[in-house]
Formats: C-alpha cells, sequence, structure tokens
C-alpha cells in the first residue's frame, strides 16, 4: 500500500516535462528509422513551445489536459520499453540475495572465503551494539508474548 503513496507535489512545470518525454518516447514507439523520428520530435518541440509563454494557469492547466488526452489517444499498441525498467524483458531478471541468506551457508563453505565471514561477524556485533544502545536491548517477557 506504501508504494502508491505521492512522494510529492508535482509543479505545473513537472507536469509539462513530463508529457513532453511521455510523448517523445510515443514518438519513438512510432519510428524506427532516426531522420523520420528527429523529424516528428522538431514537430512536437514546436507544439510545446508554442504554448511556453502562456500565464494564465487555467489555459495552461487546459492546454496540459488536452495535451495529455491527445497522447492517450495516439499511444502505441506496443510501446518501446527499456529491457531493465518495469514492463521490460529483463525486469528483475538477476535477483540480488539478501544478506541473511549468507548465514544459512554450511561451515565448509564458509571456510573458502575466511577474511569475508569473519568482517561479517564483527560487523553484525557492531550492528546488534548499535541498535542496542539506540532501541535498548529486547525484553524477554515480549520474545514469551510471540511464542
Amino acid at each position: 500500500m506504501a508504494a502508491n503513496l505521492p512522494l510529492g507535489i508535482k509543479t505545473h512545470a513537472q507536469k509539462v516535462c513530463s508529457l513532453y518525454k511521455k510523448a517523445l518516447r510515443n514518438l519513438e514507439a512510432f519510428y524506427d528509422r532516426r531522420n523520420v523520428y528527429r523529424y516528428h520530435a522538431v514537430l512536437l518541440r514546436d507544439r510545446f513551445d508554442q504554448n511556453a509563454k502562456v500565464t494564465d494557469m487555467r489555459k495552461a492547466a487546459e492546454l496540459l489536459h488536452q495535451g495529455e488526452e491527445e497522447l492517450y489517444s495516439q499511444l502505441h499498441p506496443m510501446p518501446k520499453k527499456f529491457q531493465f525498467s518495469v514492463g521490460g524483458v529483463a525486469h528483475e531478471r538477476v535477483v540480488t540475495p539478501p544478506d541473511w541468506v549468507l548465514d544459512y551457508w554450511h561451515p565448509l563453505e564458509k571456510a573458502q572465503y575466511p577474511e569475508y565471514f569473519k568482517k561479517r561477524e564483527e560487523r553484525k556485533k557492531e550492528f546488534i551494539a548499535m541498535w542496542e544502545k539506540e532501541y535498548g536491548k529486547p525484553d524477554p517477557k515480549d520474545k514469551q508474548a510471540h511464542h
């Protein structure tokens, strides 16, 4: 649920820049030849520049809304996506295991990297000491209540 919370309010200028970028990405999906894409990108930039000096915020908000509707109506059926971005073919393909997985290694596996695991154990003790200093030691009554 927390992933859907907005991180901040976007200004009108940020919304316009976002719309411009989305429109350029949409053009990339339609035109695979660079010269044709650049031609249409220049025309798109000209349309945005024509309305850059609008000072009336009601008019500017209406133009932004019209631009978003136009983009939505002209979206490419198979938009171009970067491979490692959400929706890309390689998104989250390589999973980095969490640190606690190393606690379950067999001692013979740990023996292959003695310096690393010695330093890791020291850092774990430092972390526990820092935690107890900041939050106090866990109460034994709490452990019994959870079991």
